[in-house]
Formats: structure tokens, C-alpha cells, sequence
């Protein structure tokens, strides 16, 4: 990905007229964007790397492998989100790690890892570069020296198991390769986040990621049925069976660790045959209320789609005012996307049960168009965030899960610390919610935030991300349902698990990494 914004140059676009005329008219912005620096000029904290440190990696990894260069170190400098982009753009001297190293197999990260902790040097695992929650940064903690461990190499399939439906992957695998190797035996592992294209193998484990499709295919942790992993004490091959009453399933354990117990090398995954065929419904329902309700009745009544998402009616009403720049159809009220996928058989009969639930819900049928709309454009919302930084505006999202009672309380709550608390700044912001991901027993709140940026964009949002978290936590919601801990929800981390649960943490972290060189600063406080 480019070093400072979200993706490939090839998704950049200019804002439509017709947005950049609706920015003006709401947040009083020009919609020109601003120059940005090139990435040969900008400054870097002086690499921290002793001779010695550097010798020592290249004895194990090759010294090809092993790079100061200054574009490798500006593209592991962190990840994506909004406070990440404009720390980036800011001028100054940027942090970055002292080198960039990358291991060819598990032997190679176990011996950097054995190595890193004898010599002192923090170690920052790195797939993609996606993560929005301060995963990724360079944070040194106590040690002089901090290294980037790129698992890019770690990139092949090595076995596939037809007959019990799973697959090998190595950990560094992105998205679309591990679709394109699994494509050739006819299988799928159907786990498409919103940063599919570029997150990897490894980064959907160690973050509990949830794909859009894990109404019909589960989460992420849901697929995995074995995880090899290397850690600073030695390794550890976890996961022989479907299922197990051997304890305690350390799986669970090292399953959203986020790289701060063990670095996930390899993953074995249940996988399945590629869909047969995929039908496409969109809906509209008169308010928030009543959509949530007909989900709740469609995924307690066991007919889930592979895909159910529904807009609220402040998202609804953007994706109405894009309407005309995406070709789409005007829709009212609040928009739910559906999709089935499998057999033909299969998915006709599911979807006319979840048609018939969500008609008797109050749901109003509105065809193919909106749904496929919705997947044909479903990778590209980070690049119009990125789109809107360039024009002085203010965009990033956060989202937290709770049970179908607490919802409206939930979203009501969060809605409000961030109207307020943006507001009180003198910055009024628009926010709208969906809900991404959906259980029997309760669903995910999305929320996504634009207002115009004031003179401090990263104060601004920090003070607004604090008031969210605090009335996630009071409102009875998780702190995080899949963009994970790292830094920026570490502060929240104890009243989700509480002070005995962090001292559990503490304890596993002492047994695996007794150096703590392990991704300092994250997920545990």
C-alpha cells in the first residue's frame, strides 16, 4: 500500500463534483485537496541498530533480507486509520523501525525471535498494514532498538484436505492469494473484511477478524482448526481435532493475541467449494428499528444469508445523495443488503425463507441493484476516507457489538458522545451507522464519523474516540467487535476483561515472551 494513505494509487480518485459540492454546503470546505509531501522527503528517526544487532539478523535471514532502506522503514511505520494518515501527512520527523526484516519460513521468525529477545531488539509482526487501531506502531517501550517482522515470504499453501474441507496457508499470505490458491481445488475460504485486498492470513488471525460474509461463513477464529506459532521461549503446534475437551483450547489464546504473544506463522482453515451460484435482494424498512428487528428474525430463525447488513437512516441518506455519482438507485428509509451463496438449490429455498421473514418484518423488496452495488464497491469506503482528508474533512469509523436488547441503547449512546463531543469543539460532524455483522443472540454496531477537520484533526478525534469508548463501556457494549485492541483500545482493555483478567494476560505474556519484546504497547495493559 502507498505510505500515506489506504491502498494501491491504481483505487485513488478525485471526489465527484457532486460530493465535493455537498461537502461545501454542509461543512463550508473548498473540496480542493491538499498537496502532499513525497515519500524520499520525508525525515526519519535515525535508525537504532547497532552493527553488531544488524550482523546478528542477517546470520539468520540473509542480508538481502534485512533492509535500513528508507521506503521500507516509511512503509512499516504503522497502519491505517485516520489518526495514523494525519501523524503521517504532519510534517516533521516521522517514527519508524530501525529495520525492516523478512523471514522466509517458521525456523527463520522462531530464530529472529530467539535472537531479538537476547539482544534486547521489540519486534512488530507485519501483514498487510491494515490495521486502524495502532497495531502497528513502532512503539519501543523500554528497548533502544525496534525491528518490523514482514511475513510476506511466509506466503504458500501446503496442503489441502478436501475430504475434511480444510487447507495449510502460511501466514503472509494476503486476501486475494490465498482465494486465487485455493480457487485451483475448487475452494473458498469466503472471509472478505473490508481490508481483504491487502490483510493477510496471519492479520486475520491474530485480530479475530469478521469478514462481510460471516453471517454465512463465520468469523475468522470460527474457521481456524489449527495455528502453528513461534514465540521468543520456543514454539507451539496447537489444534488436532474439530473439536476437543484437552482443556482450556490455547487456539483461543493465540487467536487475537495481535502479535503481542507469539507470531502466527501458519494457519490451517476450514474451507469450502466455491458458490455454485449467488442471488442478490436489497430491502428498505421505514426506520432503524424495524430493519433490526427483521434481522433479528431472519438469523434467530436459522435463515441467515451469507451477507445482512442494514444502514441506518443518516447512511441510507448518503448512499442516496451518491446515488447519482455510483449509478445507483435512490433508496429511502433504511437500506438492508442481502446475499445468498451456494448450491442453486440451496440458495433459491434460503432465500425465499429469508425473503418471506423480512417482508413480514416490514421489509419492502427493492431488487438486485442496491446489493450488488453494495459488493461491487464494498473494498473501496477507505479510499474516499482518504479521498475526504485531502479536502480538510474529518472521516473515520469505530465499531462495538452488544446484545438485540441493548442495541438501540448502544447506538443511541454512541451516537450522542460523538454528536456532542464534536460539536462542543466547534466542528458539528454527521455520524451514521450499520450493522455489519449479525448472531442469534445480538449484532455489531459499524459507525462511521465526517465532519470538517479543526486546526488539530488528531486532538479532535482523539477526544471524540475517547467519549465513544467510554459510552461503549457504559452502555454495556464490547470496546471492539473486529478491528481488535492494539493501542488505541488499550486504555478500555481492563473493563472489558477486568484487573484478574489482565493479570492473566500478564502471566501468559511472561511464559512466552518473558523479554516482552512482543508488539509492545498493545492489548495488554
Amino acid at each position: 500500500m502507498v505510505w500515506d494513505a489506504w491502498g494501491s494509487p491504481s483505487g485513488h480518485k478525485p471526489l465527484p463534483e457532486q460530493i465535493r459540492g455537498l461537502l461545501a454546503q454542509v461543512f463550508g470546505v473548498s473540496g480542493e485537496p491538499v498537496t502532499r509531501r513525497d515519500e524520499g522527503d520525508v525525515p526519519l528517526r535515525a535508525s537504532a541498530l547497532t552493527p553488531e544487532q544488524h550482523a546478528g539478523l542477517v546470520a539468520v535471514v540473509g542480508a538481502e533480507n534485512v533492509s535500513h532502506d528508507h521506503r521500507d522503514r516509511l512503509l512499516h511505520a504503522g497502519g491505517k486509520s485516520t489518526p495514523d494518515l494525519l501523524r503521517r501527512r504532519a510534517d516533521g520527523e516521522q517514527d519508524a523501525p530501525d529495520a525492516v526484516v523478512f523471514p522466509a519460513d517458521h525456523a527463520e521468525v522462531l530464530a529472529v525471535l530467539k535472537y531479538c529477545s537476547a539482544k534486547a531488539i521489540a519486534v512488530v509482526p507485519f501483514g498487510g498494514g491494515t490495521s486502524v487501531v495502532g497495531g502497528l506502531d513502532p512503539a519501543r517501550g523500554r528497548f533502544p532498538a525496534l525491528i518490523a517482522l514482514d511475513l510476506r515470504r511466509l506466503d504458500t499453501l501446503t496442503a489441502v484436505d478436501p475430504i475434511s474441507g480444510t487447507a495449510t496457508l502460511g501466514a503472509g499470505l494476503s486476501g486475494p492469494q490465498a482465494e486465487e490458491l485455493l480457487a485451483r481445488h475448487g475452494l473458498s475460504l469466503g472471509h472478505f473484511p473490508q481490508s481483504f485486498e491487502f490483510a493477510t492470513i496471519g492479520g486475520f488471525a491474530a485480530t479475530r477478524s469478521s469478514g462481510q460474509a460471516s453471517a454465512g461463513y463465520g468469523r475468522f477464529d470460527d474457521m481456524i482448526m489449527r495455528l502453528r506459532v513461534a514465540t521468543p521461549a520456543g514454539e507451539l503446534d496447537l489444534g488436532r481435532a474439530p473439536a476437543s475437551a484437552a482443556g482450556p483450547d490455547l487456539r483461543e489464546l493465540f487467536s487475537g493475541s495481535e502479535g503481542t504473544l507469539g507470531i502466527i506463522t501458519e494457519v490451517t482453515l476450514r474451507v469450502h467449494p466455491i458458490p455454485e451460484t449467488t442471488a442478490y435482494q436489497a430491502w428498505s424498512f421505514p426506520d432503524f428499528a424495524t430493519g433490526a428487528s427483521a434481522l433479528r428474525a431472519v438469523i434467530q430463525a436459522g435463515a441467515a444469508p451469507t451477507v445482512m447488513r442494514l444502514s441506518d437512516e443518516a447512511e441510507t441518506g448518503l448512499n442516496l445523495a451518491r446515488a447519482g455519482d455510483i449509478g445507483g438507485a435512490a433508496v429511502g428509509g433504511c437500506l438492508a443488503v442481502t446475499t445468498f451463496e451456494g448450491t442453486a438449490a440451496h440458495v433459491t429455498a434460503r432465500s425465499a425463507e429469508a425473503a418471506a421473514l423480512l417482508a413480514a418484518a416490514g421489509g419492502t423488496a427493492l431488487g438486485e441493484t442496491p446489493a450488488r452495488e453494495w459488493e461491487h464497491g464494498r473494498f473501496s469506503a477507505p479510499y474516499l476516507r482518504d479521498a475526504l482528508l485531502d479536502v480538510g474533512v474529518l472521516c473515520e469509523t469505530l465499531e462495538t457489538a452488544t446484545s438485540w436488547a441493548n442495541l438501540a441503547n448502544l447506538k443511541a449512546k454512541v451516537t450522542a458522545a460523538l454528536t456532542d463531543t464534536l460539536t462542543a469543539q466547534g466542528t458539528p460532524a454527521l455520524v451514521m451507522c450499520h450493522i455489519s455483522h449479525t448472531y442469534p443472540t445480538g449484532a455489531s454496531l459499524y459507525f462511521t464519523v465526517v465532519g470538517k477537520q479543526a486546526e488539530d484533526p488528531i486532538s479532535q478525534w482523539a477526544k471524540a474516540k475517547q467519549a465513544a469508548g467510554d459510552a461503549i463501556v457504559a452502555a454495556g457494549g464490547t470496546i471492539t467487535h473486529h478491528h481488535a485492541i492494539g493501542a488505541d483500545h488499550r486504555p478500555w482493555m481492563t473493563d472489558e476483561i477486568g484487573e484478574l483478567g489482565v493479570r492473566v494476560l500478564r502471566a501468559v505474556k511472561n511464559a512466552v515472551d518473558p523479554s516482552g519484546i512482543l508488539n509492545p504497547g498493545k492489548l495488554i495493559p
